[in-house]
């Protein structure tokens, strides 16, 4: 079974990611897997303080994650895997890249304006090493467009 692994923020990009992924893995009798990231506080509070800080920034993962799932699993009827991992962008992608031999893509999206973001631009410039291939999906298409690219062989 192909898996389509989507990192998910609460950006426009990351949810045209998601929706490539979810029509891609609808055509291919596939499964996508959503990896939503907590990046590490850069500063640090009073012990209880910090780990509230914490604690809220994972809960808030959580519930993007899951409300994603949750449109996806009411589209398709099927539910996704979820996992929230705190930690640095590539190192974390990478760990679970390593973790999951059976993830055949690895889906982003990339904004409408500006240059890459710092995950794309990570991974392309390393895509040679990664087991599978690395979707980047426009963020200036249209989600009719994403889902003909998406279904289309």
């Amino acid at each position: 079974m192909r898996v389509y692994l989507v990192i998910m923020d609460e950006t426009e990009e990351a949810r045209k990611a998601l929706r490539f992924a979810a029509r891609r893995a609808q055509a291919t009798g596939g499964a996508v897997h959503i990896l939503a990231l907590v990046q590490p506080q850069s500063f640090n509070a009073f012990g209880g303080v910090q780990a509230t800080i914490e604690q809220e920034a994972q809960d808030r993962a959580e519930v993007m994650a899951s409300s994603a799932a949750g449109n996806l699993y009411s589209e398709s009827g099927k539910m996704p895997t979820i996992a929230v991992r705190v930690g640095e962008g590539q190192a974390v992608i990478k760990e679970y890249l390593a973790e999951h031999a059976e993830v055949a893509a690895l889906v982003l999206g990339s904004a409408e304006e500006g240059g890459p973001g710092p995950l794309i631009t990570h991974f392309a410039a390393h895509s040679g090493g990664l087991h599978c291939p690395l979707y980047v999906v426009p963020g200036g298409l249209e989600m009719d467009a994403i889902d003909a690219l998406a279904t289309d062989g």
